[in-house]
């Protein structure tokens, strides 16, 4: 699976690239937290560095590592887990839907799956184009709150995981766009309109694959946004990360691009019809 990932970008001009796992200071996220490495961290993705060099003018990159979080552990989560991430200058986020699209058919392709794969007991159709689907929509769809209900609660998330998600993707891959601008903090408004974030996610059988989204390179606008994370971690009691100053310096040269991380654990698990994460890794931690 692996070597069918590194084919289709190969394929298709991309750069793997390299970069430090061990780093000063990740992205602050709300519902992330970084593991920390002396006085600094493991890296819970290698998005800010590979962000610094599409700054640096590397077009097309990708990168295939291991991540870390802290706290996260059950049937789909591991605290160290393998991430696919890309990035493409010039292209905004529906177009790295499509190309997030042909990745999931090509590598179900080259491993013989076909026009159907089984998972769970049920059939999952594999053709273009997948099925796209917007947060409100799929909160009217549903939830037993709107979409403004939930945000208004403080209960986007909670709804999002127990009440939406669990009908996402179950008859073919579907995208989930267009999230509330709160909730996509690395990523630009939509254009037409400024509530929403240009960011998506890809679900089959009710489990997310796939988060990307058009990268924001405003970087008055993104250290505001890290800040508003910052004391909000502060409020609930969780220290706060450090700024990462050299990646805000590197926003004011960063092109237009867009960008998507993709857990590799979780498609073998689809792939392999694995009721959980520890059916396709060799080393969960309990074993260690």
């Amino acid at each position: 699976m692996i070597g069918a990932l590194r084919r289709f970008f190969l394929d298709r001009d991309y750069l793997e690239v390299e970069t430090p796992a061990r780093i000063p200071a990740p992205a602050p996220e709300a519902h992330i937290e970084p593991v920390p490495s002396g006085d600094w961290f493991l890296h819970p993705s290698p998005e800010l560095c590979m962000k610094r060099l599409l700054a640096a003018g590397y077009p097309r990159i990708f990168q295939i590592c291991r991540c870390f979080r802290q706290g996260e552990r059950g049937d789909r989560h591991l605290p160290e887990f393998t991430m696919l991430e890309w990035y493409r200058r010039d292209i905004d986020s529906r177009e790295l839907m499509d190309e997030c699209e042909a990745l999931i058919l090509s590598v179900a392709k080259d491993l013989g799956i076909g026009e159907t794969l089984s998972y769970a007991g049920k059939s999952i159709r594999l053709a273009r184009p997948c099925p796209r689907l917007s947060v409100r929509d799929a909160f009217a769809a549903h939830a037993s709150l709107s979409l403004d209900a939930a945000i208004r609660e403080d209960r986007f998330e909670e709804i999002l995981a127990f009440e939406v998600e669990p009908f996402l993707g179950r008859e073919a891959p579907l995208f989930l766009h267009s999230y509330p601008i709160a909730y996509g903090s690395l990523a630009r408004a939509e254009r037409n309109d400024p509530s929403v974030a240009e960011r998506f996610e890809l679900y089959m059988a009710g489990m997310e694959l796939a988060n990307g989204f058009a990268e924001l390179t405003d970087p008055v606008e993104q250290r505001r946004r890290f800040d508003e994370v910052r004391a909000e971690a502060e409020r609930r009691g969780r220290a706060a990360p450090p700024q990462p100053e050299r990646f805000l310096r590197a926003l004011e040269r960063m092109p237009e691009a867009s960008g998507i991380a993709l857990g590799v654990d979780r498609l073998a698990m689809i792939l392999c019809d694995a009721a959980t994460i520890d059916e396709v890794v060799a080393f969960p931690p309990e074993i260690l």
